[in-house]
């Protein structure tokens, strides 16, 4: 059997599966080598992933995260060698690699995703040969759902048509304009903050004013990303949050750029089943 993760900072899916089917999936706190130790990882893995595995044992663990830089993936090995001494084949990979194989299997296109975050890469079908630096939702992450976060914001605030709007995001989520302020600049993980409103804007999506800010974060991730790896004969694929729950707005952005949209996905996990086990 094969365990596959696919690991955020939030949460970690896994899926314990055999001849292509899931066996069992598994749910535990998010995994990122980059900001996390060995002992807080370590107690993750014990504690959640290996109780909730019971007496099923992998053969091999493919693990693909958010953080998994070069310089981290010695530790990660390391530590589900030690928790799964009986596994004869370990692979740890980025997060975005998880989402070109899971996305486009052993076909070449570009793989992006969008969630808290935002990332893409050009793939050649058997890896990433380019990749533009998001640059982080201060500097960049367009498309993210920080940046939609930051740009909703923005517009409610300073547009007075949306005033109804404004009432009901302040009445909702019990914040003053100051407090927005003070979320924003003084306290720590913004990006999360703006990223959980999300779901607010999609509750106005009907509204055109709303509808624009969401077309034009999409817009601009593919005018500041996507097109610089001038492969436009591509299809290009989307995993995460932000991209399944806007995806017909998304599918228009594209259509408008001149881009071919291939796959849009919640998770890389079907995809990365149909990858391990071609």
């Amino acid at each position: 059997m094969i365990l596959i993760a696919d690991s955020g900072s939030t949460k970690t899916d896994w899926c314990l599966a055999k001849e292509g089917k899931a066996v069992k999936n598994i749910v535990t706190q998010g995994i990122n080598p980059y900001h996390q130790d060995k002992e807080t990882i370590g107690r993750i893995v014990t504690d959640e992933l290996i109780t909730a595995l019971g007496d099923d044992v992998p053969d091999r663990i493919v693990f693909y995260g958010s953080g998994c830089r070069e310089e981290k993936v010695g530790m990660m090995t390391e530590l589900l060698g030690k928790a799964f001494a009986k596994a004869v084949d370990i692979e740890v990979n980025g997060d975005l690699l998880g989402a070109a194989r899971g996305l486009l299997g052993v076909e070449e296109g570009v793989a992006c995703i969008l969630g808290t975050g935002s990332n893409s890469c050009l793939y050649d079908g058997k890896g990433i040969v380019e990749n533009i630096s998001p640059l982080g939702y201060i500097l960049g992450d367009e498309g993210s759902g920080a940046v939609l976060g930051k740009m909703f914001l923005n517009e409610v605030i300073k547009n007075k048509s949306l005033i109804e709007v404004k009432n009901d995001f302040f009445k909702t989520f019990g914040m003053t304009e100051g407090d927005i302020v003070e979320r924003v600049y003084r306290q720590p993980q913004a990006n999360r903050f703006l990223a959980s409103l999300a779901p607010f804007v999609a509750k106005y999506l009907d509204r055109k004013e709303v509808r624009e800010v969401v077309a034009d974060n999409f817009s601009q991730f593919f005018r500041k990303n996507v097109n610089r790896y001038g492969r436009r004969d591509l299809p290009v694929g989307f995993v995460g949050s932000i991209a399944w729950h806007f995806r017909s707005v998304l599918a228009e952005s594209a259509e408008e750029e001149g881009l071919r949209l291939g796959r849009v996905e919640k998770s890389p996990m079907e995809g990365l089943l149909r990858y391990h086990f071609r």
